[in-house]
C-alpha cells in the first residue's frame, strides 16, 4: 500500500516526508499508457505532487504543479490536495528516446528546458503561484530549487520511479527533507554528510527500504519523530456530473451546433482518461440548463 510518512528531527529543526508510490504510479501509468520515459517522469512529478500536497493544512487546499518545457513530452501536469490524493497527465505519453549515458531513461532529455509552475489555491481571492526556471530537468534538483527560491525553505528533494523489463513500474517514492530557519550549523553539516552518502532513491527502495527506514538512514541519529502515516493513491474525483457543468459552461450556442450535428458527444478527462459519452438528449437537457 502506498502512504507518505510525515517526521520531525532535530527537535522541530529538520521536517521531513518521504512516501512509496509504486501503486499510484502504475495506476497512472496504465490509465495513461505512458512509455518508459513518460511513466518516470509523470511518477516523479506524482510522488512530489503528494508529499507537496500534504504540507497544506486545509482540507479544500488544491496544489498544481506545471511543468512547461520543451522537450517530446509536451510539459507535465499533477494535481494535489491534503489528503494524500493526486492525479496528473503528460503532453505526450508515447515518448520514446534513447537512454542517456548512464544508461537510465532520460527523463531530462524528455522533459526538455522551460518552466515549473507551482499553484496554491487555499480556497483565497488569489492563488499563490511561484514560477522557477527549470535547472536540471530531472524534477527533483528543480522541486529543491523551487523550494530554494520561491519559498526560501532550503530543501532536498529525492525522486525515483524504477521500471520492470516489461515496462510496468517495480518500485517508486522519494523525499523531502526541509530545514527550518532556526537549524543550527551542526545540523546542517550533518544533515549535508547524510544526502551525500545517498546515491539513489530508487536503489533505496529496490533493497526493500520503507519510507521510515528512509528517514531513519537520513535523520536517524537526529532524534527522528515519524509524527503521522498518510495514505496516498491516484485519485481523479471527475464523474459525468462534472463534465456535464463543463459542457454547460461552454454555452448555449456551442451546445446547439453540437446537438445539430445529431451524434453523441466523447469527452475525455485529461487528468485519467476516462471518456464520458452524451447522446443527443442528453445534450438537449444540458441546454435547457445553459439558458
Amino acid at each position: 500500500m502506498d502512504y507518505i510518512v510525515r517526521a520531525t528531527a532535530a527537535q522541530g529543526q529538520v521536517r521531513a516526508f518521504a512516501a512509496t508510490t509504486r501503486d499510484l504510479v502504475e495506476t497512472a501509468r496504465q490509465d495513461h499508457n505512458t512509455s518508459p520515459v513518460a511513466t518516470a517522469a509523470l511518477g516523479r512529478l506524482l510522488t512530489a505532487g503528494a508529499m507537496m500536497g500534504v504540507m497544506m493544512k486545509g482540507d479544500k487546499d488544491i496544489l498544481t504543479i506545471q511543468i512547461k518545457a520543451g522537450g517530446p513530452l509536451n510539459g507535465i501536469t499533477v494535481t494535489a490536495d491534503s489528503k494524500g490524493r493526486v492525479k496528473g497527465y503528460v503532453g505526450n505519453p508515447n515518448v520514446i528516446i534513447p537512454a542517456n549515458s548512464q544508461g537510465k531513461l532520460d527523463v531530462a532529455s524528455a522533459v526538455g528546458v522551460g518552466f515549473m509552475n507551482v499553484i496554491k489555491d487555499f480556497g483565497l481571492k488569489e492563488p499563490y503561484v511561484g514560477q522557477t526556471a527549470l535547472q536540471t530537468s530531472e524534477i527533483a534538483e528543480d522541486l529543491t530549487y523551487y523550494f530554494a527560491t520561491s519559498e526560501q525553505v532550503p530543501s532536498s528533494v529525492g525522486l525515483g520511479v524504477l521500471m520492470e523489463h516489461n515496462n510496468t513500474v517495480k518500485q517508486a517514492g522519494g523525499f523531502i527533507i526541509q530545514l527550518m530557519p532556526f537549524a543550527e550549523e551542526e545540523v546542517i553539516a550533518k544533515l549535508e554528510q547524510r544526502l551525500g552518502e545517498i546515491h539513489s532513491v530508487t536503489a533505496m527502495l529496490d533493497a526493500g527500504m520503507t519510507p521510515e527506514q528512509i528517514l531513519e538512514k537520513l535523520l536517524g541519529d537526529m532524534e527522528l519523530e515519524i509524527n503521522e502515516k498518510i495514505p496516498t493513491e491516484f485519485y481523479c474525483n471527475c464523474d459525468k456530473q462534472r463534465v456535464a457543468k463543463a459542457l454547460i459552461s461552454v454555452g448555449a450556442k456551442e451546445l446547439q451546433s453540437m446537438i445539430d450535428e445529431g451524434r453523441p458527444v466523447e469527452l475525455n478527462c485529461h487528468f485519467c482518461n476516462s471518456n464520458y459519452e452524451f447522446s443527443v438528449d442528453e445534450l438537449r437537457e444540458l441546454l435547457e440548463l445553459a439558458r
